[in-house]
């Protein structure tokens, strides 16, 4: 259970039965009466994005999630599958649940999948991720327009800017958090 002096950004309460993460969170204490704490809440299984306030005496339940590892194996017109490392028991995801995560799913990368009362409802990626580069333009020596940086496309269809040095078929190391260029993997 949760008062609202506990709530930050990232908390993952249960409201109404169902799950919410705060995106947003804004604490005031205006001169007289109580605190009072603004959030915007977005609900983990239908993405719908509340706004609420709430005072400084209102108690949260926690979201019952159960996070279980693993193996993306493969996706099919709007589902992506994975497979419980433990008892190969098949979990499918939308892929408007999967969202941004689809950018970086190849063949047999380890995730952990969020569940919600046995119920698959988001994906937890490894921060950094290896893939391959599929497409890269050569870069002309002296554009430096573009500041040192090119466009690329790599295995899953996912298109970043990485430094000129980068050429088709290299291996690069991707911070899915954020969909940025790391560094090149060492062969």
């Amino acid at each position: 259970m949760y008062n609202a002096s506990d709530l930050r950004k990232g908390l993952k309460v249960q409201i109404d039965n169902e799950p919410y993460v705060i995106t947003e969170f804004q604490f005031s204490k205006p001169g007289k009466g109580q605190s009072l704490y603004r959030c915007k809440l977005k609900n983990m299984i239908t993405g719908v994005i509340i706004d609420r306030t709430y005072r400084s005496g209102d108690t949260f339940q926690t979201a019952n999630l159960e996070e279980r590892r693993m193996q993306y194996l493969y996706s099919q017109e709007n589902e992506v599958c994975f497979m419980d490392v433990e008892n190969y028991e098949q979990t499918f995801l939308t892929t408007e649940q999967a969202g941004e995560s689809n950018n970086f799913l190849t063949d047999n990368l380890e995730v952990k999948i969020l569940l919600f009362e046995g119920k698959a409802i988001d994906i937890i990626l490894p921060n950094f991720v290896g893939l391959t580069v599929t497409k890269a333009d050569p870069w002309a020596k002296g554009d430096s327009v573009t500041g040192d940086t090119k466009p690329v496309t790599i295995e899953t269809g996912y298109v970043l800017r990485v430094p000129p040095f980068v050429e088709e078929g290299s291996r690069i190391t991707i911070d899915t958090r954020t969909g940025e260029y790391v560094t090149r993997v060492k062969e």
